[in-house]
C-alpha cells in the first residue's frame, strides 16, 4: 500500500495532464457556438500573443506539432478568413498574420478564457494558487532544459 506521499509523487503529473485536458475541454465547450475547437483557437491565441508575426515553423514548434499538420491547420484558418500568410525575406519561410476577423475572434476567445479562468481559479486562495504555479513552473523549466539538451 502506498503512503500518501508516494501517492502524491506517483499521481502528480497525471493529475496535471488531466487538469490541462479538462481545462481545454471547458474552453472548447464555451467556444463551440463560434465553431472553434482547440485546434483552431489555440493557434489564434499564439499568433495574437506573438511579439512579431511568427514563421510557420516557429508556430509549429510553439504548438508542438509537425510542420505538415500545421500547414493543414493554417490552410483551414486561412480559408476561414482568420489568417494570411506572407513571404518574408526568405521566400521559403512564410510568416503568419491575423486578419481583422482573426483579431476579432481572438478577442472573443480571450473573453471566454478569462471567464473560464475566473470560474475555476477565482475561488482558490491566492497563496495556494501562487504555490501551485511556482511548482508547475519549476517542473516545466526542468523539462524544457532536458528536452533542449536532448535535441
Amino acid at each position: 500500500m502506498l503512503t500518501t506521499s508516494e501517492q502524491v509523487f506517483k499521481n502528480f503529473m497525471p493529475l496535471v495532464a488531466q487538469s490541462a485536458r479538462q481545462w481545454r475541454r471547458a474552453i472548447d465547450r464555451q467556444l463551440l457556438p463560434l465553431g472553434l475547437t482547440e485546434a483552431t483557437w489555440l493557434p489564434l491565441l499564439h499568433l495574437s500573443r506573438s511579439h512579431q508575426p511568427p514563421r510557420q515553423k516557429d508556430l509549429a514548434s510553439a504548438l508542438q506539432l509537425d510542420s505538415s499538420s500545421v500547414v493543414r491547420l493554417l490552410d483551414a484558418l486561412q480559408v476561414a478568413g482568420f489568417i494570411n500568410r506572407a513571404e518574408g525575406q526568405d521566400r521559403r519561410a512564410k510568416t503568419v498574420l491575423l486578419t481583422d476577423l482573426g483579431h476579432a475572434t481572438v478577442q472573443q476567445v480571450e473573453a471566454v478564457v478569462d471567464a473560464v479562468r475566473a470560474n475555476y481559479l477565482g475561488c482558490l486562495p491566492e497563496q495556494d494558487l501562487a504555490t501551485a504555479f511556482r511548482i508547475v513552473q519549476q517542473i516545466s523549466d526542468m523539462l524544457a532544459v532536458d528536452l533542449e539538451q536532448a535535441e
